[in-house]
């Protein structure tokens, strides 16, 4: 019997709520074209590449940009969505443009272990990285969710393992399980939820680092946090939330992403996804204002969600 989550063509999300149709699309389009955009000049961290090249004992954590890490666990380096060009679009000349340079260069990246990708869209999965990847750590392991193998081998990626929600791979060092998350997938208008979409709970040295990956807000967090909760360290998702009447269903707000650090039992939680590209229609600095309101207005000190700067690195004494 086949889990809830599968469907005759694809996946459908855990639980029910407001569905959009091309109709909304548009509407949404159309007020985003309009509104009003000012580029903010983010302030930028400058890494020690010499250290994250040579760190394999001390954890430590690098927000490279949206939702690509770098996090050094276990003796591992793990790379979570990684995006390093100009766009998140098809288009190399048309499509949401990069703001913020990537915190950390390809050129500089030390060797991944382990690559985690969360779902096909394109500011998450992007083939110039992919592809950069493969070619140059060929002994990188990939782990994607179900419907992305033949993808990745297209690129070639050598080492793919596909997940499906709950399933967990252990080997290679570490331990990983792919959990549910409230979004969808498609890269073209034929291929709506075709492939799955997650995020990730891994496991490495005694401790847990929870991936989020791209969501919506859902009882899919109490679940995560009843199964493998409390866990060490959340990265979670905090921009690209307006207007809520088009976005509440795939993308999360900071008051939201409050309550997952809070139904995971997160230690320490990590704000992603935001900053680095337009997407939607608040302005690009306001999600890490917005998050600290809602921290104060759930009495959570203000230290335990941090809030990086574009390359900046942080030790993780949490992780030891």
């Amino acid at each position: 019997m086949k889990p809830k989550h599968h469907t005759r063509r694809g996946f459908r999300n855990n639980y029910s709520h407001e569905r959009r149709d091309l109709g909304d699309f548009l509407k949404f389009l159309w007020g985003w074209r309009r509104q009003p955009f000012e580029k903010v000049a983010f302030p930028m961290a400058t890494p020690d590449a010499g250290f994250l090249a040579a760190n394999r004992t001390r954890p430590a954590l690098t927000w490279i940009g949206h939702a690509t890490f770098l996090v050094q666990v276990g003796g591992l380096n793990v790379l979570t969505d990684p995006h390093f060009t100009a766009r998140a679009s098809p288009l190399r000349w048309a499509g949401p443009e990069r703001l913020a340079p990537p915190g950390l260069a390809l050129r500089d990246l030390p060797a991944p272990d382990v690559v985690l990708i969360s779902h096909n869209h394109y500011d998450h999965l992007d083939e110039g990285s992919v592809r950069w990847l493969a070619r140059h750590h060929p002994r990188a392991v990939f782990v994607v969710p179900l419907g992305l193998r033949r993808w990745l081998q297209r690129r070639h990626a050598a080492n793919v393992i596909e997940l499906d929600w709950w399933q967990k791979h252990d080997g290679h060092g570490f331990g990983v399980t792919a959990v549910p998350a409230q979004h969808f997938s498609g890269r073209a208008h034929n291929d709506r939820n075709a492939t799955l979409w997650c995020g990730f709970v891994l496991e490495a040295a005694g401790k847990k680092v929870y991936f989020a990956g791209d969501t919506g807000y859902s009882k899919d967090f109490t679940d995560i946090g009843a199964r493998l909760g409390p866990v060490d360290l959340a990265l979670l998702p905090i921009g690209a939330y307006a207007p809520r009447w088009f976005m509440k269903a795939m993308h999360v707000n900071p008051e939201e992403a409050v309550r997952i650090h809070q139904d995971v039992g997160a230690r320490q939680s990590v704000a992603m996804h935001w900053g680095t590209f337009r997407l939607t229609e608040e302005p690009l600095d306001e999600p890490p204002q917005a998050l600290a309101e809602a921290l104060k207005a759930a009495r959570i000190p203000p230290d335990k969600f941090w809030v990086l700067q574009h390359g900046e690195t942080r030790t993780l004494d949490l992780l030891r």
